[in-house]
């Protein structure tokens, strides 16, 4: 029970503290989970982000659903992600009472302005020290260099075009490299 109640407070402690989404986040949920509490290792820590990004839902309460599961399975899984949703639902819930008056609020709207630079800086903080843990080889910059060149040049030309498209056809293209790696496997020991 203790070890369980340790799970819930460390995912409410992350929904309480973390501010601007999922992907600020991510130097929260590595702390938390590869530092402090050694759940999972860093390589898997990457893994997790990657699939908590490509499957619906906040990557938050993804996460939180797969480190739980990864602990104490489904019980685990139900406790982390009802821990992580509990402060944004109460914080959303009191806000949307007063939603009028609050936003007339000028320290309010100051500190929403603040708050705006903060999660800026924790996103690109996060997506560098993940760049710099990628394994650096040809596949994964091919792919990140390709990313970036249509992401630039699709803003540049005012082309509409989703992220979740630049995620799902960067695992297809992972799928497919994979398939062809067991396909030329198996052929070598047929041989």
């Amino acid at each position: 029970m203790k070890k369980h109640l340790n799970l819930f407070l460390t995912m409410l402690k992350i929904g309480l503290f973390t501010f601007g989404g999922g992907y600020a986040m991510i130097a929260l949920l590595e702390n938390e989970f590869v530092s402090k509490k050694n759940w999972i290792d860093r390589d898997e820590f990457l893994d997790m982000v990657a699939i908590a990004e490509s499957t619906p839902g906040p990557i938050a309460i993804n996460a939180a659903t797969y480190i739980g599961y990864k602990i104490y399975g489904f019980m685990g899984s139900l406790l982390a992600t009802v821990a992580i949703c509990i402060p944004s639902f109460v914080m959303i819930y009191a806000i949307s009472l007063f939603f009028d008056a609050f936003l007339t609020l000028t320290l309010v709207a100051s500190a929403f302005r603040g708050i705006q630079v903060c999660v800026i800086y924790l996103i690109l903080s996060a997506g560098l020290k993940m760049l710099k843990q990628m394994k650096k080889t040809a596949f994964n910059v091919l792919i990140l260099s390709a990313v970036v060149l249509c992401m630039v040049a699709f803003s540049v030309f005012s082309v509409n075009f989703s992220t979740i498209f630049y995620i799902l056809i960067s695992g297809g293209i992972g799928l497919f490299v994979y398939a062809l790696r067991l396909l030329r496997g198996k052929k070598e020991v047929g041989e």
